[in-house]
């Protein structure tokens, strides 16, 4: 194992070279999250209630 306090100094000089998002970029990439998001709810939603609407018309056949 390394000294500690050598392995705390390098941390601290690869924290100073992170390159933080933008604010511009962090709201776009939101947005595009909760816009994807609402599609697939929305078409699992529908693919839903198509089955469903499906699965009573084959239950309901008397034969």
């Amino acid at each position: 194992m390394r000294n500690p306090l050598k392995f705390l100094q390098e941390v601290k000089q690869e924290a100073f070279r992170i390159s933080w998002p933008t604010k511009k970029d962090t709201m776009t990439g939101a947005l595009m999250v909760f816009g994807l998001a609402s599609i697939a709810a929305i078409f699992f939603l529908l693919l839903d209630q198509i089955l469903r609407f499906l699965l009573n018309i084959v239950l309901n056949l008397s034969f």
